[in-house]
């Protein structure tokens, strides 16, 4: 492929550039979509996020998500049932491990990574409230919140908010 072929590819509208995609599919040129992540695989994007936020801190972590969390997004949306499976496997991953421990920041961030690396939109969200005072982080995607947006039935306001 030329840097013509790019710029030709570039040029045309969104249905050709798809067609051309579904074509390299049906070839075996490039994969189809992404496979769900494993439990392992949560567990490990866990434990490393979580290593990250505690030597590095949380904001300097924020600045590294484009790194990790690609922007690209798919014309579909992830389906509610996706997303609960990540949230499911997230939470026990998260509550089953001496080193996670039930942290918000590491399995905001962690939900966030992993819905960006497959294509889908996600918002991670930076969220306070007053009395007393706290902080809190979800990710949210498909209308559902990983971890929860209010635990306990507190009411967060966000503050920051990354995504699209």
């Amino acid at each position: 492929m030329v840097a013509a072929d790019v710029e030709k590819f570039a040029d045309e509208s969104s249905e050709e550039r798809a067609e051309l995609v579904t074509g390299l599919v049906r070839a075996g040129c490039s994969a189809g979509r992404r496979r769900a992540d494993t439990d392992a695989e949560v567990g490990l994007w866990l434990r490393s996020g979580h290593l990250l936020i505690r030597t590095l801190g949380f904001g300097r972590v924020l600045r590294l998500l484009p790194l990790a969390a690609p922007q690209y997004a798919r014309t579909d949306t992830p389906s509610a049932a996706d997303v609960a499976r990540l949230k499911r496997a997230v939470q026990a991953v998260g509550r089953r491990s001496w080193l996670v421990n039930d942290d918000c920041k590491t399995e905001a961030v962690t939900a966030f990574v992993l819905l960006r690396r497959r294509g889908f939109k996600a918002v991670l969200h930076v969220g306070v409230r007053e009395h007393p005072f706290a902080m809190h982080a979800w990710t949210s995607a498909a209308g559902l919140c990983i971890p929860d947006a209010d635990p306990r039935g507190h009411a967060f306001t966000p503050v920051l908010s990354i995504g699209c």
